[in-house]
């Protein structure tokens, strides 16, 4: 599959009033700096239960990158320790770890996985003033309104789904049900179909959702595969969407499955083994397969300096490159580290190319890149693009 143009319309074939109250007992701190040549950056993200791949993957790989630039020196003299928490993916226990960040006074807020948890999260560091960097989701709620304090990498789920559509409608596939998370991300995912099928006078011909953290999925495909869709585009996590698929299959529906970024697609390639053959996953950074990036290059050479001790996927590869968006926004502050002079570090970053993935922010914008692409399982745990 090649890669599409940096637009989503590029094409490739292949409940916060309460906690902004609870979050008033924090108080807002001025931006000062974190004492010493050390900043701590703080990350809640599941590393258990059914979405743990994605949190210990995003993580594996921004340490990756952490620990070599510390080793050389940090950034402008300054050590970044990533210091993480569990939460399941679970939004009650990500307000708890992030308060416990808070109370901690960490730099910044950094990689949180997941839309539900990190809804929860941003009134809390809104509050608190402190950056909120990289989050693990491509909601729109998290984008808009303009936020100060939140700064996002990847592109939105409205951008990966317009992909998906243009690419299924284009090959004349207009019978489009979605399955999703019943949370914040799933509607989300569906708002973003539901928007790129009205563009084009269609609505989805069936809907029907899973619980977060489950694979109880009989209902969702009965109530599916009665509608007979061309495809089935995907808005959960790894383990229910390989539910599902198998689960339709042995149903007896034979058409395709899309699956958003957040899926954690070499998880969903390691659930589904063969049954993956023809799986298509939308992607938001470059493949960590091919080293025709020069971010893929650096980042399969440090795996290989490391001992190849982490693995290149998708989910790694994005916490790599957040890692080092953060480094370079550090890099262009002035004087000892503020979260004042981080953001405006990260504010100047204009038409940056990354390693061949070019990313901008402004005072107005925080969205870095608008990149997606297309990729399919192949039926051997690979994934190609």
């Amino acid at each position: 599959m090649t890669t599409t143009a940096n637009t989503p319309s590029g094409l490739s074939r292949r409940a916060f009033s309460g906690l902004i109250a609870g979050a008033a007992v924090l108080g807002a701190p001025t931006l000062r700096a974190q004492s010493g040549n050390r900043v701590v950056l703080g990350q809640s993200a599941a590393f258990t239960g059914a979405a743990a791949q994605l949190g210990i993957q995003f993580h594996a790989g921004a340490k990756l990158f952490f620990e070599q630039l510390n080793a050389k020196g940090g950034v402008n003299q300054t050590q970044i320790e990533l210091r993480q928490l569990d939460d399941g993916y679970e939004p009650a226990r990500c307000v708890e770890n992030t308060r416990k960040l808070l109370d901690d006074e960490v730099f910044a807020l950094f990689g949180y996985i997941g839309t539900p948890t990190s809804l929860v999260a941003l009134p809390l560091a809104t509050q608190a003033q402190t950056p909120f960097f990289a989050p693990f989701t491509g909601a729109m709620g998290l984008r808009q309104p303009f936020n100060r304090m939140a700064f996002h990498m990847r592109a939105s789920y409205n951008d990966e789904t317009a992909l998906i559509v243009r690419q299924l409608t284009n090959l004349g596939l207009k019978k489009i049900a979605v399955f999703h998370q019943n949370d914040a991300y799933g509607k989300a995912g569906l708002d973003g179909v539901t928007l790129a099928l009205g563009a084009q006078g269609l609505k989805p011909v069936a809907t029907a959702t899973v619980e977060r953290n489950t694979v109880d999925v009989a209902e969702a495909v009965k109530t599916i595969n009665a509608a007979q869709p061309d495809a089935v585009v995907q808005i959960s996590a790894y383990a229910s969407c390989a539910a599902y698929i198998r689960a339709a299959r042995k149903a007896g529906y034979g058409g395709t499955f899309f699956n958003v970024s957040f899926v954690g697609t070499q998880a969903l390639a390691d659930e589904l083994g063969k049954e993956g053959a023809g799986v298509v996953v939308s992607q938001v950074v470059p493949s960590p397969y091919k080293a025709s990036s020069a971010v893929t290059r650096e980042f399969l050479a440090l795996i290989a300096q490391g001992g190849n001790k982490v693995q290149p996927n998708f989910s790694s590869m994005e916490g790599f490159m957040a890692a080092k968006l953060f480094a370079e926004g550090m890099r262009r502050a002035s004087g000892r580290p503020t979260r004042d002079g981080l953001i405006s570090g990260l504010e100047s970053i204009r038409n940056y190319a990354m390693g061949g993935f070019d990313v901008s922010f402004s005072g107005s914008n925080h969205v870095a890149s608008k990149f997606v692409e297309l990729s399919m399982l192949t039926g051997d745990g690979r994934v190609r693009t």
